[in-house]
């Protein structure tokens, strides 16, 4: 088998990360390989076999490796975490020159595993695989999945469920967390080299600046800044949003309990474990800059020699976090609201939607495409869905006014582009993975079809766009660990 592998962050020293190959499965059978991707990247399918996502065989040119990583999970931190339950086999090299990594998820225990079993469910696999290329349709950056098989084998969790490996795509794996490890150590010599391997790897035009420690930090803040605000926009919420799992790159990753909204509400929490409300969906932006605090923290010895400098440097740059993203968050709702043009009045307009929406609970997804086909056919199925018009009649007015110089077709085709009229519903993701569970992978494979032209109307798949029954609400979510 032929897959282009040049394992960089492999080559680093060994402090980074342990050499760990996966443990065999059972009996792996193929439940998807993603074609598209694996195009994309320049392998065969035929290259990629079942024994190779299972982890049961590992490819020429691999270099199979556990990463080190710590993290603050809600707030408090943990020095050493590391990948508990993957394996990297490496970075693959597409025809295009991109490279991604390859890694594998539930191939056992690791050294980092701290009690776990390493394992992973055939629920978690199929509801990863369906948000991160649900994602990727909508333009969101995230990992993406390569391909999914069952192993066999049940895992223990509340009872007993069929087990699964997930192959995941990467720009990297390096975190926020990944730093800390280091940073917990007072190890300087290991942050330089890995500043320096992201830099060369994912932000080159760093390495050029005055100072490339802090333009390592604007350009990770920016990549945030812009992520969070697209999350915001579709009604995503992550739900763990820890350090090891905010990724430098600026994907999404490691999709746990995290869930797109039904009914508007800011304060939304779907994680069973998010007693407190801290990864809410309006405290995303917060977190994200206490996040990126933690990651500067982690760079303040390369900043400046003078500790005293680099902290203000730092923390002047920091101070810019607020306004990248309310840039960012205004843009992309004035995508969803058709606004052509700026105006000051914008950010107003956008909150006091937002207000009437959270006061009925009114669907966010289908409120929003309803609000496209009013633009685009004057049709009133958005004023339809709430039980007291009367302000949104007066929001609408003010909408109108505001757009009413623009051109009709333009605002229109910019609201289509911005309001998927199809997300991974709760209710959905729950269906098909209990179908899955009794070997019907019927659901799945529809919902994979649906969810891959998120902003086209399909009216043969229209029960897709609708929210769920009341008995059919998913109130919690869970991790799959």
């Amino acid at each position: 088998m032929v897959i282009p592998f040049d394992n960089s962050f492999a080559r680093l020293p060994k402090q980074f990360f342990m050499p760990q190959t996966p443990t065999p499965v059972k009996s792996p059978q193929l439940v998807i390989v993603n074609k598209t991707l694996a195009a994309d990247m320049g392998i065969n399918i035929n290259d990629i076999p079942v024994d190779v996502l299972a982890g049961n065989r590992i490819p020429e040119g691999a270099t199979p490796i556990a990463t080190a990583y710590a993290g603050h999970q809600f707030g408090g931190f943990s020095p050493q975490l590391g990948d508990g339950r993957a394996v990297l086999l490496g970075e693959v090299i597409a025809p295009d020159g991109t490279r991604r990594d390859l890694q594998l998820k539930g191939t056992g225990r690791t050294m980092f595993s701290r009690g776990g079993d390493g394992r992973a469910t055939l629920g978690a696999v199929l509801r990863e695989y369906v948000l991160s290329e649900a994602m990727a349709a909508m333009h969101i950056p995230t990992t993406r999945a390569l391909g999914a098989v069952t192993t066999g084998e049940y895992v223990p969790r509340e009872d007993m469920h069929p087990g699964a490996v997930l192959a995941r795509v990467a720009a990297s794996h390096i975190r926020v967390g990944t730093f800390q490890f280091h940073y917990a150590r007072r190890d300087e010599k290991a942050l330089k080299i890995l500043a320096d391997h992201v830099i060369a790897r994912h932000y080159p035009q760093a390495k050029t600046a005055r100072n490339p420690m802090l333009a390592l930090l604007e350009n990770v803040m920016e990549r945030q800044a812009v992520l969070i605000a697209k999350w915001m926009q579709i009604g995503f919420i992550h739900g763990v949003m820890n350090t090891d799992n905010m990724a430098i790159t600026g994907e999404t990753i490691d999709y746990g309990p995290c869930a797109f909204m039904d009914g508007f509400d800011s304060n939304k929490v779907f994680s069973s474990i998010d007693h407190a409300g801290r990864y809410a969906w309006d405290n995303q932006p917060k977190i994200a800059h206490w996040n990126l605090t933690q990651f500067a923290n982690t760079l303040i010895p390369l900043i400046d020699d003078d500790q005293d400098k680099a902290v203000a440097a730092a923390q002047d740059l920091l101070g810019g976090f607020s306004r990248m993203f309310t840039q960012e968050h205004t843009a992309a709702f004035s995508q969803k609201l058709g606004l052509l043009s700026h105006q000051s009045g914008d950010s107003a307009l956008i909150d006091d939607l937002l207000t009437l929406l959270a006061a009925e609970t009114i669907d966010f997804t289908l409120f929003f495409r309803n609000l496209r086909d009013f633009a685009k056919t004057g049709g009133g199925a958005a004023r339809a869905m709430f039980k007291n018009p009367a302000g949104f009649d007066i929001w609408m007015q003010t909408w109108q006014r505001r757009t009413v110089h623009d051109d009709a077709k333009s605002r229109a085709d910019m609201m289509q582009r911005a309001n998927p009229a199809f997300i991974p519903r709760n209710h959905r993701l729950e269906q098909l993975i209990t179908a899955a569970e009794d070997g019907d992978l019927a659901p799945f494979n529809t919902l994979m079809r649906v969810l891959a032209k998120p902003y086209d109307d399909q009216p043969e798949y229209a029960k897709y766009a609708l929210p769920p029954q009341p008995k059919d609400v998913v109130h919690k979510t869970f991790c799959g660990t």
